[in-house]
């Protein structure tokens, strides 16, 4: 007889108790909704929807120029050599003026097409620290040939 009481004390429960797991999760998915806000980080830029038209700046107000070349040197159609490149302290700086002296300047980056996403971006951010309101991107349209 006593081997068989031993035998039931022995006897394993194999249930587990998920319950602290869930309480587990549900905590970190609390955290990560209230995190991954913060942690976001990207440059605004008001892009045209796809089946808008071309817009044209007012004939009064010349929209900022800022080109991307395949080095990645940086060109501003103001001040005295706009075909000259400039560097990105300077780019911060005439866009900075011009925007101080004209808020709605509209401003259009255009870059080539062998240019790195990285370049264009960076030309962005600088930008959004001179205060611009609106970035443009300045494409072409496709020719028929392209889109065969």
């Amino acid at each position: 007889m006593y081997t068989l009481q031993q035998r039931k004390r022995r006897r394993l429960l194999a249930e587990i108790n998920v319950v602290p797991y869930i309480d587990v999760m549900l905590v970190l998915l609390v955290i990560f909704m209230i995190t991954a806000p913060m942690l976001t980080q990207g440059v605004k830029v008001d892009l045209p929807q796809a089946a808008s038209k071309p817009v044209k700046p007012p004939e009064d107000e010349p929209p900022l120029l800022i080109n991307v070349d395949v080095q990645g040197r940086y060109y501003i159609n103001a001040g005295k050599a706009p075909r000259q490149p400039v560097t990105a302290d300077k780019l911060l700086e005439v866009v900075t003026l011009v925007l101080r002296h004209k808020p709605d300047t509209p401003i259009l980056i255009g870059g080539d097409r062998q240019v790195s996403y990285g370049a264009v971006v960076k030309v962005m951010a600088l930008l959004q620290q001179a205060g611009a309101p609106h970035i443009g991107l300045i494409t072409e349209t496709p020719s028929r040939q392209e889109s065969r």
